[in-house]
């Protein structure tokens, strides 16, 4: 009788055991899930508010036009292509120049 009270304990225990291992196992691979589905969708929403942006300033020259308008800023000038870098090092090249330029000069005044 001892013995099949013991056998029986044993299996209900191992039975419980094995049963919150799978249960907790799921609900890991659940949380992952929701996880991933959670930084996806904040990817989505961050990408839609760039989107709606990006809409509202396309579309609405009409509201461009009013704001400059206010501003009496009604001439513009194009910009110079000596202005425009078409990356980092260029311009990092032509402030070296710049500093270059300005040191042979003090030299000169120096002189």
């Amino acid at each position: 009788m001892f013995k099949i009270k013991i056998l029986i304990s044993i299996i209900i225990f191992s039975f419980l055991l094995v049963f919150t291992s799978i249960i907790k196992n799921q609900t890991r691979e659940i949380e992952k899930k929701i996880f991933n589905l959670s930084k996806l969708n904040n990817f989505k929403n961050k990408d839609l508010n760039e989107s709606q942006l990006d809409f509202s300033y396309l579309t609405s020259p009409s509201m461009i036009e009013k704001r400059v308008q206010e501003l009496n800023l009604i001439e513009y000038f194009p910009m110079d292509h000596s202005k425009i870098y078409l990356d980092i090092s260029s311009f990092k090249n032509l402030k070296k120049k710049l500093v270059n330029k300005d040191k042979h000069n003090e030299k000169k005044i120096q002189n």
